[in-house]
């Protein structure tokens, strides 16, 4: 459309995060589902569908009709994980339904500032081209929930995921066939949960061999569950627990693939215990999905974790740690640099300059400006700094939705 429509777009995109966080406010609002709780995939999916739906209407509005751009690959995506994870359909497209809603009024609000109400036609134009958006984009996803869930419907591990969901939902434990205690053997999963588990989340097209590779070396039975296309939630166990450097040794070792990726948890007994580990690698999962290693242990990262799931103490994190820093304009990389290799060394500014290539002096200046500009001391360096600038690291949402689309 151009002109005056080119405008209030362009106004729009400037407040592309603002948008996003709004909608995913009140989807979450208007339909909460207990995935959200648990799934650290199907969080940051959200995210990424969201964000993507939002670039996707901004773009239909601006071309019209003229040439429909593909449904995202984020939104089919999420849609496909919804099906799998036994969210209805209703509660997907009512979510959809919301977040069309307030994208309409923050596009009525930038037409009111640029003057468009007293052009209706164009502002039927627009409205009618952000319809037309909402309806094709909503097909596809309709149709991809479906397709999905009779994917699932006839895939022979579904009924076993549905179990492990149960579990992990605070299920009962089946009682085993021979009559024996749940936990010795628990029916329908071929586990033991009356031991030492170790969650592990393991991601990659050809995840399923390392994870079985991985259980021989370390003598534990396996349980292992699809969830996704190249995501497979699984437990280690034995009557031992089993020590974080043994998985380091083997995992170091080479024995893995190197496009598989995993998040896991602490070693925990029972099946309390089970549950928990589990949440820890969902958590240490959010982690690994903007910050991408082989590896990635939930004692690790278990703050930088609690900060992502968390969105009001990450961006207090930020405002208090790292907004400062972004006063210093063109000086603000070199203070986040000498700030991370300042704790990289363990708060020794003579190691700091070595690392950095410049003299004592120069880094206990760039330390001191620091300090003015937080208005706190960095000794003792507080572990929410550290928290803060693994946050900042990691950047913005955008990363982490490309990661997601696969």
């Amino acid at each position: 459309m151009g002109g005056a429509v080119g405008v209030v777009v362009s106004q729009l995109r400037a407040r592309r995060e603002e948008i996003v966080q709004a909608i995913l406010a009140r989807v979450r609002e208007v339909a909460p589902d207990p995935l959200a709780l648990g799934d650290a995939e199907y969080v940051a999916g959200l995210h990424a569908a969201v964000a993507s739906a939002v670039d996707y209407g901004l773009t239909g509005i601006e071309r019209a009709e003229e040439a429909a751009e593909p449904v995202p690959r984020a939104a089919l995506a999420q849609a496909r994980r919804a099906a799998r994870g036994g969210v209805s359909i209703e509660t997907v497209l009512l979510r959809y339904t919301a977040g069309y809603a307030l994208l309409e009024g923050f596009v009525l609000e930038e037409a009111e500032r640029s003057g468009l109400p007293g052009r209706r036609g164009t502002l039927r134009q627009v409205l009618r081209a952000h319809a037309a958006v909402f309806e094709r984009l909503t097909t596809a996803i309709a149709e991809e929930h479906r397709c999905e869930l009779t994917r699932v419907e006839r895939s022979p591990g579904q009924r076993q995921l549905e179990h492990v969901r149960s579990l992990l939902g605070g299920g009962p434990a089946r009682e085993a066939d021979d009559g024996s205690p749940p936990g010795s053997l628990e029916q329908g999963l071929g586990y033991a949960l009356d031991c030492e588990h170790l969650a592990v989340i393991a991601r990659g097209a050809l995840a399923r061999e390392p994870l079985r590779e991985l259980a021989a070396r370390l003598d534990r039975r396996l349980l292992s569950v699809a969830q996704g296309e190249e995501t497979i939630w699984a437990w280690l166990g034995g009557q031992r627990r089993l020590e974080m450097r043994e998985l380091k040794r083997v995992v170091s070792g080479g024995g893995l693939d190197v496009d598989v990726s995993l998040a896991v948890g602490e070693p925990a007994r029972g099946l309390a215990g089970w549950r928990q580990t589990h949440r820890q690698a969902q958590a240490a999962l959010l982690v690994a999905l903007r910050r991408p290693q082989q590896l990635t242990c939930y004692a690790d990262v278990a703050l930088l974790a609690a900060a992502l799931k968390d969105e009001a103490l990450a961006q207090a994190l930020i405002d208090i740690y790292i907004v400062p820093l972004e006063e210093a304009h063109s000086g603000s990389r070199v203070l986040r640099e000498t700030l991370g290799a300042y704790l990289l060394a363990e708060c020794n500014a003579s190691s700091t300059a070595a690392a950095l290539g410049v003299v004592r002096k120069t880094v206990e200046n760039r330390l001191r400006t620091i300090e003015e500009r937080l208005g706190r001391s960095l000794h003792p360096c507080p572990a929410e700094l550290e928290v803060a600038l693994s946050l900042d690291a990691l950047g913005a949402p955008d990363a982490l939705e490309i990661s997601m689309i696969r």
